[in-house]
């Protein structure tokens, strides 16, 4: 179940970035930094970064890139500790 969530939530991320990246070259109306920061904050960090680098959308913007990197590392982190915590 914790495994279909987050496939769902990068996917969602992954896609709101290319997503907002199409509607920057257009002239569009943005998503709001704080909307694809937070799809990044509850697990879908991994498609975040991915899309930032995939479309290349981001990758200069800061303190963005930043807290994104930083969610990253907080996920890995918290990812890494219960897998070594958790009961086998």
């Amino acid at each position: 179940m914790i495994l279909l969530y987050l496939a769902a939530v990068n996917l969602a991320a992954f896609a709101a970035m290319g997503w907002d990246k199409a509607r920057a070259e257009r002239g569009e109306r943005r998503i709001p930094e704080r909307i694809l920061l937070m799809l990044a904050a509850i697990g879908g960090s991994l498609g975040a970064v991915a899309a930032q680098q995939a479309f290349r959308h981001k990758t200069r913007k800061q303190p963005f890139g930043a807290i994104l990197l930083v969610i990253l590392a907080a996920q890995v982190l918290a990812g890494a500790a219960w897998l070594v915590l958790a009961p086998a």
